[in-house]
């Protein structure tokens, strides 16, 4: 028996990559994972008796605690293994630290940080050699972004996280990604503007759509490169917050996000 677990299935990228998944015929079953169950539902009868809903909150650590749990006793029944572990559950929220509350900045850090490594460490006990791991980050993990401050710093530390990850498992043949695409048009921006100050960032642009930055980052994975930015305009944010230094790129998005 072979698995792909998809955390964030409910909608957007996560969404997308249960599709991919599915229509690649790679895995026996689709776990799709989410808060939303009736979405999780509308997902498998889209895309047929593959798809198994996992109606979870990660953010509640009893959930990942039962989710291992799962793996477990999966694992017991036969030969079992996780051959794609997608997470794509995130939480990102518009506003300076005057804008924003405890409870949105710890549900941001929460789901973000604590639930991915959490998940993806329960996980990898069941990967085998040819497993795929995808962390959905974000080009904010480049540069410090004021006005987005918490949710670029926590997707900092996936990206972080993700590449000492991929060296720590050189050798396995598990190949390891961290996605680090642009805006996407996804209910992600409708979710960070519902806060005190919600046009911190004005225009969010250029958009992405869900199926390229799915695809695109597939690719990349399938050649086990440890960042994938889906676009140009991504790599080059990449390479000039390299050589730039961050005050110079905090005034330029301090201007960007105002326009």
């Amino acid at each position: 028996m072979r698995v792909a677990l998809i955390t964030g299935a409910s909608s957007g990228l996560g969404r997308e990559y249960a599709r991919r998944a599915v229509a690649s015929g790679a895995y026996d079953e689709v776990w799709v994972v989410a808060r939303r169950e009736r979405r999780l539902r509308e997902l498998a009868d889209e895309l047929g008796p593959s798809v198994v809903p996992v109606p979870l909150d990660l953010t509640d650590r009893a959930s990942v605690d039962g989710l291992a749990g799962l793996l477990r006793s999966r694992e017991a029944e036969g030969p079992f293994e996780v051959g794609l572990l997608v997470n794509a559950a995130g939480l990102g929220k518009f506003g300076t630290y005057a804008d924003l509350s405890l409870d949105e900045v710890d549900a941001m850090v929460d789901l973000n940080c604590r639930a991915l490594v959490e998940l993806t460490q329960v996980v990898l006990p069941h990967m085998r050699r040819g497993g795929r791991i995808i962390q959905v980050a974000s080009s904010a993990s480049f540069q410090p972004l004021p006005g987005l401050n918490v949710y670029a710093a926590s997707k900092a530390f996936v990206r972080s996280y993700t590449r000492a990850l991929r060296f720590e498992l050189r050798g396995r043949g598990i190949y390891v990604t961290a996605v680090c695409p642009l805006w996407v048009a996804t209910e992600f921006i409708d979710v960070a503007r519902d806060t005190s100050n919600g046009q911190t960032v004005r225009h969010p642009f250029p958009v992405l759509s869900a199926r390229h930055v799915v695809r695109w980052s597939l690719l990349v994975n399938g050649v086990n490169y440890p960042i994938a930015t889906c676009c140009v305009t991504g790599l080059l944010m990449r390479v000039f917050c390299k050589l730039l230094p961050a005050p110079v790129v905090m005034w330029a998005w301090e201007g960007l996000r105002r326009l």
